[in-house]
């Protein structure tokens, strides 16, 4: 399979018309499958479960097949697969055996990203989602027609993508496998860079060498969390580029003036750049993590076209991007959220927002994702779940991993003082609903399917109800 793929070059979208996606219901694949698409190609799809993304696919008119079989790839020119997928995939087989090319889904992000005049790509361990939304959020409200990929739902838009019909084009940029590195970003944004993907990377250093060469493929401007020690290493000795800096502090390009919170944990402020006030902002999303964020998704959108008047007039229509501090509502009293927090860095940032909004009491109901990081972060993870009022652990998700460790959530159970370990989302639904009291928030975290567990306690507190 890597050989079949290494021989794939961008020519190949010049010259074929018919392309298969296997998981087309993908958050990373459903928005390339649309920008093809939008651009003439004739696009089917596979999957194994119904999802809103599959409808949002089928609502365009594009084929696609429930399940994986051979005989879906017959009449492809070129077959998508994500990285998910096995070599013993029955479509990615047959794709192989007929000489059909196939390729790793963000080797096609890599080749679409080219093809745009003006391509952003957000990078950073943590808030790539929140920035590239609020950023398209800005770009939306300022008629700039911008193509999304998105790595959770955008309200406004009602999916993680969109094809637009000008030459922008914003999307985010995993660090994991080096994925990153398969695009061609005009601007790039640098969030920050924490230990994290050490299964892949091994070390802090050679993450920090992954950005640094993401940086050098970014042929034009650079947009980087000065205040991140990590960033600051990873861009320097670079030449021949823009660097643009922000940060908290008045030494950087974009820094924020009269910083203020309101509710709690929401704060405005005015945008600053050396000294000149760009526009007042008034945040949509909790957190002072979010005011960085902000920071970033402003001097972006200002580079790609935006003016202060469009900034100002729909950063605070950006609520929140799917599963990132995500309000389901209130039921008898009792506040929900969901969040994709699964690095220790994120649940504390996200518990602390939580806090600030003082409720009667937090909950943490919390799914840990992946057996390796549960191990290598167990003692921070303990540390930064006992900021919770009470805390509810799911079992591991394991994901790709088989736990050769002997780990379980009760070990990290052991380590935060009330905390209750229970077998299922059933279980920990009931649980939820029998405990949880008016005043309370309920905050559900992890990078699994921890969001079927809010559906299942929001259910149950509106049965209560």
């Amino acid at each position: 399979m890597t050989e079949a793929s290494i021989q794939v070059t961008d020519a190949i979208l010049n010259t074929v018309k018919r392309v298969h996606f296997v998981g087309i219901g993908g958050s990373g694949m459903c928005p390339l499958a649309e920008i093809l698409h939008s651009r003439g190609y004739e696009v089917t799809g596979s999957d194994v479960n119904e999802s809103d993304n599959l409808a949002r696919i089928r609502s365009l008119q594009i084929p696609v097949y429930m399940g994986h079989r051979a005989e879906n790839v017959k009449d492809a020119q070129l077959v998508v697969y994500t990285a998910a997928v096995k070599l013993d995939n029955p479509e990615l087989a047959a794709a192989i055996g007929q000489g059909i090319p196939v390729l790793e889904r963000s080797r096609l992000l890599g080749m679409v990203s080219r093809r745009y005049k003006t391509a952003v790509a957000v990078s950073g361990t943590h808030g790539k989602t929140t920035t590239t939304s609020m950023l398209s959020q800005i770009l939306l409200g300022a008629g700039l027609d911008p193509t999304l990929v998105i790595g959770g739902r955008l309200p406004a838009i009602g999916s993680n993508g969109r094809a637009g019909k000008s030459d922008l084009m914003v999307c985010e940029a995993c660090e994991y496998v080096d994925t990153f590195l398969q695009l061609s970003p005009s601007i790039s944004i640098l969030l920050n860079i924490d230990s994290d993907h050490l299964d892949y990377f091994g070390t802090l250093e050679n993450i920090i060498k992954s950005f640094h060469k993401f940086a050098q493929i970014t042929s034009q401007t650079l947009i980087v969390n000065g205040e991140d020690a990590n960033v600051v290493k990873a861009v320097a000795g670079l030449s021949g580029k823009e660097i643009i800096t922000f940060g908290f502090q008045e030494r950087f390009d974009y820094y924020p003036r009269q910083l203020e919170r309101f509710d709690g944990s929401y704060y405005e402020f005015d945008l600053m750049h050396r000294g000149d006030k760009v526009a007042h902002l008034r945040l949509g999303v909790p957190g002072r993590h979010n005011v960085l964020n902000a920071l970033a998704a402003c001097a972006a959108a200002l580079k790609a076209g935006a003016a202060p008047k469009d900034i100002e007039d729909n950063i605070d229509r950006f609520r929140g991007a799917g599963r990132r501090f995500e309000i389901y509502g209130e039921f008898g009293g009792v506040t929900l959220v969901d969040d994709y927090a699964h690095h220790p860095t994120e649940i504390k940032a996200t518990l602390q927002a939580a806090k600030d909004l003082h409720h009667q009491k937090v909950w943490a109901v919390f799914q840990p994702f992946t057996f390796s990081r549960t191990v290598m972060w167990l003692e921070e993870f303990a540390k930064t779940l006992s900021l919770a009022d009470h805390t509810v652990l799911s079992p591991i998700m394991g994901s790709r991993e088989v736990n050769s460790w002997g780990i379980s959530s009760e070990d990290l159970g052991q380590r935060i003082p009330g905390s209750v370990c229970l077998p299922s989302f059933e279980a920990i639904a009931d649980y939820v609903a029998q405990h949880a009291g008016p005043g309370d928030l309920v905050l559900t975290m992890g990078g699994g399917d921890i969001y079927k567990c809010t559906r299942m306690i929001r259910d149950r507190l509106a049965e209560k109800q």
